[in-house]
């Protein structure tokens, strides 16, 4: 059950512009006539809205129908834009994943070019037009086999080990790899915690600022490049304390 408050800050959300898109009109309308009989927050004088910079909102119209359309396993025919604004029309996809960056506050569809057989990745903002395209399932089965090779190649794996000093910091160690797909293995006779990450090799920057933050809780015991792009951030911070 959820309390009187809680009701009424969703009523109230609902009474936003963006619920229009963040729901169909049906659950939209069924939401609305359950809280009929409760009272919307006034925010008129409970906030006081200053000077700021352009809002991004998470939520994207594309959003929905892009979700549908990767649960269904379904082809699309888009057009979108570049960073140089050149426009690419009419192109054969196969979207498989939704992204949202926290960095940059947006959503990218990754996508299979089925003409070229590339794999690809577009700002949300930058699909102008996208509509469904009806291909044979053995198509379809064809292009997800080929997306599953091309994915495999693309993965890295490595060992991270918790120094078990820090296992009762295992909760926050496992969060901070929370994004990522992850093994988490118990050695007794050691009391050693070892997790087996795998993440793809544009991630692997990423996966380095997490294990920098982690500090001396973690070590890389597998992953050549981990391991080597650790060792030169040591060396560089111990070198702004060598004496001249």
């Amino acid at each position: 059950m959820i309390t009187s408050q809680e009701r009424s800050w969703l009523k109230t959300m609902l009474n936003h512009p963006t619920a229009a898109h963040a729901f169909t009109p049906i659950t939209r309308e069924k939401l609305q006539s359950v809280l009929a009989a409760d009272p919307a927050f006034d925010l008129t004088e409970a906030f006081l809205e200053k000077a700021r910079s352009r809002e991004k909102h998470i939520y994207h119209p594309h959003l929905r129908e892009l979700r549908r359309f990767i649960a269904s396993q379904t082809a699309v025919q888009f057009t979108y834009r570049v960073k140089d604004e050149r426009v690419f029309t009419d192109e054969l996809a196969f979207p498989y994943k939704l992204e949202y960056s926290l960095v940059k506050k947006e959503w990218y569809l990754l996508w299979y070019h089925i003409r070229n057989r590339a794999m690809m990745s577009s700002k949300l903002d930058n699909i102008e037009s996208l509509q469904a395209l009806i291909i044979a399932p053995e198509r379809i089965a064809q292009i997800g086999a080929n997306i599953d090779k091309l994915l495999q190649k693309r993965q890295i794996q490595a060992k991270i080990e918790v120094v078990n000093t820090y296992n009762r910091e295992l909760s926050r160690i496992l969060y901070a790899f929370s994004c990522f797909e992850k093994q988490v293995n118990y050695e007794e006779a050691t009391d050693t915690y070892t997790i087996q990450l795998t993440f793809m090799n544009n991630e692997a920057e990423y996966v380095l600022t997490k294990i920098r933050f982690l500090g001396l809780r973690v070590r890389v015991t597998e992953g050549e490049h981990l391991q080597k792009r650790m060792a030169e951030t040591v060396k560089r911070a111990l070198a702004r304390y060598e004496e001249k």
